[in-house]
């Protein structure tokens, strides 16, 4: 938690978007980047998010695009509006954005089914073709090769032990991923989430996806980088991909959108990419900072970046397996 409310903090954030006196409240202890706390009013059942650090433009900015892709089928939570018609409030300082609570669970890498990856491919096909219907709402990625090599740079010389082995796999990552700078370019663009982990999806039931969260680093991009990233999360366990898993998420994919031969080409790329953008972040946001955060161990990521380019990925997973459009 970055934010520490009190009761009376809690009963002015629900008048002030007009929820009804809180019953109840609670903390939640997750995530490394917002403060986030569970909110009952006489109203309903709501989820309460202390935007840490952000602009008015970023949190109108993932507004605006959730309430544009739940117009079009995606199950992503709207922020409420206040009644100045805003999807945020001030309180103290803070952007604070409420949204309807939504009942469900998130899976553990092990737990995650041939059926939960087909029902979430499918999600993520929708969500990719909504996106493709926003042009207008493709802003520019924080996350992007050049944004990362820098990020990189500042670690070099870094004489830290414990990053040594991940130094020097970055560095030939990195150079790798430059010289496929044109495939990577040709693949096709859109609106892409990012950040699209186990724990920004909720179900309830085996392959019932009810709701995907947190667009907060939405942005234009690759969407065959957008599927490797859920490739890296939701078909990995234990140290190791599990193809099954990867296979059915393209399988639930390719049931919505198919892959034209230039994102084909790119997907085994954007899987390196992936790995190495979470080793580098997790590095710079996580350890370095001393934050004490097991779920985000760079070390989870740097395995990936090590399996992926030592390994032919067409051993997991093939993208030309699929129907081509």
């Amino acid at each position: 938690m970055f934010t520490t409310l009190a009761d009376a903090d809690l009963a002015a954030i629900a008048a002030g978007f007009g929820l009804g006196n809180v019953t109840r409240w609670r903390p939640i202890a997750a995530g490394t980047i917002n403060s986030n706390f569970e909110l009952v009013t006489a109203g309903g059942h709501y989820f309460l998010r202390v935007n840490e650090n952000k602009a008015v433009g970023d949190v109108d900015y993932e507004g605006e695009l959730v309430a544009a892709l739940a117009a079009r089928g995606v199950p992503a939570p709207v922020p409420l509006a206040g009644p100045d018609g805003r999807r945020y409030l001030r309180h103290e300082g803070d952007l604070l954005s409420v949204f309807a609570w939504r009942p469900g669970v998130h899976r553990a890498a092990a737990e995650v089914s041939v059926a939960d990856a087909t029902a979430f491919g499918e999600v993520m096909g929708r969500m990719h073709l909504a996106g493709l219907e926003l042009p207008a709402l493709r802003r520019p990625s924080i996350y992007d090769h050049a944004h990362l090599s820098a990020r990189f740079d500042t670690l070099r010389g870094n004489s830290d032990p414990a990053l040594n082995e991940a130094l020097h796999a970055l560095a030939a990552e990195l150079e790798w991923l430059e010289d496929r700078a044109e495939v990577r370019a040709a693949a096709t663009q859109g609106v892409i989430h990012g950040d699209l982990f186990r724990d920004n999806v909720l179900f309830e039931g085996e392959g019932q996806v009810v709701a995907v969260l947190d667009f907060e680093q939405a942005s234009g991009g690759s969407l065959a980088y957008d599927l490797a990233v859920a490739i890296n999360d939701w078909a990995w366990a234990g140290g190791a991909p599990r193809a099954a898993q990867a296979k059915a998420l393209l399988a639930g994919y390719y049931k919505v959108r198919r892959l034209p031969p230039e994102d084909r080409a790119a997907l085994s790329t954007e899987v390196r990419a992936a790995a190495a953008r979470f080793t580098i972040t997790r590095i710079t946001d996580v350890y370095l900072p001393k934050i004490a955060n097991p779920d985000k161990d760079f070390r989870e990521f740097l395995t990936r970046v090590t399996y992926w380019s030592g390994a032919k990925i067409s051993s997991v997973f093939d993208p030309k397996d699929g129907p081509a459009e």
